[in-house]
């Protein structure tokens, strides 16, 4: 039987992955986009985000108190992870201070000194999740550990978010590259390969090798 990591994996194939043409928002372009939210939001995709990231929780071994991140990609992590937990609490970080009532930036859970680990749903610059790190720290809470569940392995993320969660470590469930390669298998079960004939790739201009489900060379074919 599968795996909650792997059903998970596989959720997020089906449901966020799509290959194309996109405009990210840190202003890049990319042949593919993640929409993590389609899987963390649906049913079975939540309680799935939520046994994959407590277990992942727990084996690190950093017995948090709460668990939080910035609005709005983090809220449904958030919030599954503490209903499968029972246990870890749940704190969402505005984007800027509300400029009414107490005027406050964290919300939910708030005690100072607490061990918290900060998550997120897709890591491509980091800047959200750093700027969840560092409204965290300035709040009063101890970061334990920062979790996201796609790490786009590019413009330097990575290093980004180490470097501002330092020393907490910084742990990525899946690459973007894990969903990728589970999207095409999807696709290659779903249908046998059509191979190109007279045809481009459409990322390259070299000649195509498939055209299931886009003209691909050999290259840009996985």
């Amino acid at each position: 039987m599968p795996s909650a990591r792997q059903k998970l994996l596989t959720t997020l194939a089906n449901k966020s992955f799509r290959l194309g043409e996109f405009k990210l928002s840190s202003g890049g372009t990319s042949d593919y986009y993640i929409d993590c939210r389609t899987t963390t939001l649906d049913a079975k995709g939540s309680c799935l985000t939520g046994e994959v990231f407590l277990d992942e929780i727990r084996h690190r071994g950093w017995r948090p108190q709460a668990i939080g991140g910035l609005t709005m990609g983090a809220d449904p992590i958030v919030v599954a992870v503490s209903v499968v937990s029972g246990e870890l609490h749940g704190f969402l970080v505005r984007k800027a201070e509300k400029q009414h009532g107490t005027g406050q930036r964290i919300e939910g859970f708030r005690e100072k000194g607490a061990r918290v680990v900060i998550v997120d749903d897709v890591c491509t610059t980091g800047a959200s999740t750093i700027q969840a790190i560092e409204a965290a720290r300035e709040f009063g809470f101890e970061i334990v550990g920062v979790m996201c569940l796609v790490e786009r392995e590019e413009a330097k993320g990575r290093a980004s978010v180490e470097k501002a969660a330092a020393p907490a470590p910084f742990v990525s469930i899946f690459t973007a590259n894990d969903v990728r390669k589970e999207h095409l298998s999807q696709t290659d079960e779903a249908s046998p390969n059509i191979f190109a004939v007279a045809a481009t790739c459409e990322l390259c201009g070299r000649p195509a090798v498939t055209n299931n489900p886009r003209n691909r060379c050999e290259a840009h074919r996985a």
